[in-house]
C-alpha cells in the first residue's frame, strides 16, 4: 500500500512554494491597497449613494482572498505558522474582520481599516522599520525615564515660578508639563507662551531655552539615534538569516546530487 504521509506532505509544499511566491505576494500587495482605498469610499456617502453596492462586493471579494491566504498559510506551515509573529499579526488582523458587526458592535466594523496595516508585513522594507522600532523599545525605556525625569522636574519649576502668574499654563503640575510638552514640540511656544511670560519674567528665557536644547535637540536625537542602530541592526540579521537559508539550500541541493550519484554506481 502507498503510505498517506509523503503525498501530503508534498501538497504542503506545494502550498508553501505557492504561498511564498513573489507573485502570489505581489498579488496580496495589490489586494490590500484596492481593499484599503475601498475602505475609504465606505465613508463617503455620496460614493456609497452611487456605487455602494460595488464597494461592498469588492470589499467583501478582498476579505475571501485574505481569508483564503491565511488557510493556506495554516496548511502550509501547520503549528509553525504561530512562531512569526508576523504571522499572528495577520491572523488577528483578518480575524477581527470576520467577526460581525452588526448593531452595538459598529467597532469593529470600523477596524477593518486595520486590514491596512497588512501591507508592513507584505513589504520587507516596512517589516525592517517595524523589526527596528520594536528592537529599539528596551533602549528607549531608558530614555523615557530620562525624558520623564527632566519634565518632571521642568513642572515643578515652572509651577513654582510661573504658576501665580500664569495659572492657565503652569497653574498646577498638570498643566505645567503639557504646556512644557507644547514647547518641546516647538509648536506656538515661543509666541503662544515664552514671549508672554517673559512680559512678566524677563529672564524666563534663562529656564526655557536649556529645557529646549535638553529635551527637543538632545533627548529626542537620541531616541532617533536608538531607532536608526536597531533598524541597522534588524536589516543586518534579515541579512544574514537570508545567507543562511541560502547555504542551507545548497547544502541540501548538493547532498541530493550525491545521493543520486552514489545510487547510479
Amino acid at each position: 500500500m502507498t503510505p498517506l504521509h509523503p503525498p501530503q506532505q508534498g501538497w504542503r509544499q506545494r502550498a508553501t512554494q505557492l504561498i511564498e511566491s513573489p507573485i502570489v505576494g505581489r498579488f496580496i500587495l495589490m489586494l490590500i491597497l484596492i481593499n484599503a482605498v475601498v475602505l475609504g469610499f465606505e465613508t463617503s456617502p455620496r460614493a456609497m449613494a452611487a456605487a455602494g453596492g460595488l464597494i461592498t462586493l469588492i470589499d467583501t471579494i478582498c476579505l475571501a482572498f485574505f481569508t483564503l491566504e491565511i488557510a493556506l498559510k495554516l496548511f502550509a506551515y501547520g503549528p509553525r505558522f504561530f512562531r512569526s509573529g508576523w504571522n499572528i499579526f495577520d491572523f488577528v488582523i483578518v480575524g477581527i474582520s470576520l467577526l460581525p458587526g452588526g448593531q452595538g458592535l459598529s467597532v469593529l466594523r470600523a477596524m477593518r481599516i486595520l486590514r491596512a496595516l497588512r501591507i508592513i508585513s507584505v513589504a520587507p522594507s516596512l517589516r525592517r522599520v517595524v523589526d527596528g522600532l520594536v528592537s529599539a523599545l528596551p533602549g528607549m525605556g531608558a530614555v523615557f525615564l530620562l525624558m520623564g525625569l527632566i519634565f518632571y522636574i521642568g513642572s515643578v519649576m515652572a509651577t513654582k515660578l510661573f504658576g501665580n502668574a500664569f495659572p492657565e499654563w503652569f497653574g498646577d503640575l498638570g498643566a505645567s508639563a503639557y504646556s512644557l510638552f507644547q514647547i518641546m514640540t516647538l509648536e506656538s511656544w515661543s509666541m503662544g507662551i515664552v514671549r508672554p511670560v517673559m512680559e512678566q519674567f524677563p529672564y524666563a528665557w534663562a529656564f526655557f531655552v536649556p529645557f529646549i536644547m535638553v529635551t527637543t535637540f538632545a533627548v529626542v536625537n537620541l531616541l532617533v539615534g536608538l531607532i536608526v542602530n536597531s533598524m541597522q541592526e534588524a536589516h543586518a540579521e534579515e541579512s544574514n538569516a537570508a545567507t543562511d537559508d541560502y547555504r542551507r539550500d545548497m547544502q541540501d541541493r548538493l547532498e541530493r546530487i550525491e545521493r543520486a550519484l552514489e545510487g547510479r554506481k
